[in-house]
């Protein structure tokens, strides 16, 4: 819960870093959390600003806790480091609402329909009904992004090109980061429960 908590922190202070009036983080059991803006925000930029938000104090926590089981020896703590990695790197999926689809969505939404194949090879290999809510979640957002060329569509993705390879930049660096401590830390996991 506080690996959870800590990523919906950083979603929280970034959305009010750039203004957006948001409520404190909501858990629902065995589902996840979120933070609700009540202001949206104004352009693709912010909202990427806030997607990578979580993310990236997601993956400092998962940070600490990895440094602590190191300095304790501790195999909870590296427990704790993994699965902080792993909805780390699991929320990256390029497909809104995920946080990856929010930070892509800057690159351009057409990226999203990267994330159909992930999301749906990601099912065949462990179903899941968390699986299907989320693409229900995203079936209207894959809608909105074939419309991006809309006049209205297209003033809230104008952003300039500095800008979207920046958001790339840090989406690839932070997923791959976060895909090698996954494997890393699954391998040490396994070791440890080898007799």
């Amino acid at each position: 819960m506080l690996l959870i908590f800590f990523h919906e922190m950083g979603h929280y202070i970034a959305a009010r870093r750039r203004g957006l009036n948001v409520g404190t983080p909501t858990f629902i059991p065995f589902v996840g959390a979120w933070i609700q803006l009540k202001d949206m925000p104004h352009d693709a930029e912010t909202e990427a600003y806030v997607g990578i938000a979580g993310p990236v104090a997601g993956t400092l926590v998962s940070l600490a806790c990895y440094h602590l089981a190191g300095v304790n020896q501790s195999p909870l703590l590296l427990a704790l480091a993994y699965a902080g990695f792993m909805l780390n790197l699991f929320n990256l999926i390029p497909l809104s609402p995920m946080d990856g689809g929010r930070i892509t969505g800057v690159i351009s939404p057409r990226v999203w329909w990267l994330g159909v194949p992930i999301l749906a090879g990601l099912f065949v290999m462990n179903p899941s009904p968390i699986l299907i809510l989320i693409a229900g979640l995203a079936v209207p957002h894959l809608m909105a992004g074939r419309n991006a060329a809309s006049a209205n569509a297209a003033e809230y993705y104008d952003v300039p090109a500095a800008t979207r390879w920046n958001y790339a930049a840090w989406y690839l660096g932070l997923t791959a980061f976060l895909a090698i401590m996954t494997h890393e830390l699954h391998n040490e996991l396994m070791a440890l429960r080898a007799p």
